[in-house]
């Protein structure tokens, strides 16, 4: 049930991309319990004037153009114990395939019912029961 958003850098390379978009997957099946195959993802790469972050940094962490945003829309209900697992996850599993810092690592999660998803013919797959 999840949508992933990953919004990398036009320089990288597409095993760069491939190797995120698998670390994020690998870390939902894994650590979130994701069910197999439920594998959404938008991979846009952009411009380096489209990826904006602050230049002096923020909480103490500081961003370098290789920035990786990646935005997860999933089903709530998840435990604070389980996001940091997955967050670690996915920022160590990008880092060692890529080489890419993990301060580059942004993650950001949005949960919503069950019921906000369609996977196609219109329909309402995890519709309430009544």
């Amino acid at each position: 049930m999840p949508l992933v958003r990953i919004d990398l850098s036009k320089s990288a390379s597409p095993a760069v991309a491939q190797a995120v978009s698998d670390t994020v997957y690998e870390a939902m099946t894994s650590i979130a319990g994701v069910p197999a195959n439920d594998k959404f993802q938008i991979v846009t790469r952009h411009d380096v004037d489209e990826l904006v972050y602050p230049a002096d940094g923020y909480l103490g962490i500081s961003y370098s153009p290789s920035i990786v945003f990646i935005q997860i829309t999933w089903n709530s209900g998840r435990s604070v114990d389980v996001k940091k697992a997955f967050y670690a996850a996915v920022a160590d599993g990008i880092s060692s395939k890529t080489g890419l810092r993990k301060e580059d690592v942004w993650i950001n999660l949005v949960e919503v019912a069950r019921e906000n998803w369609s996977f196609g013919n219109g329909e309402m797959q995890y519709a309430p029961v009544d």
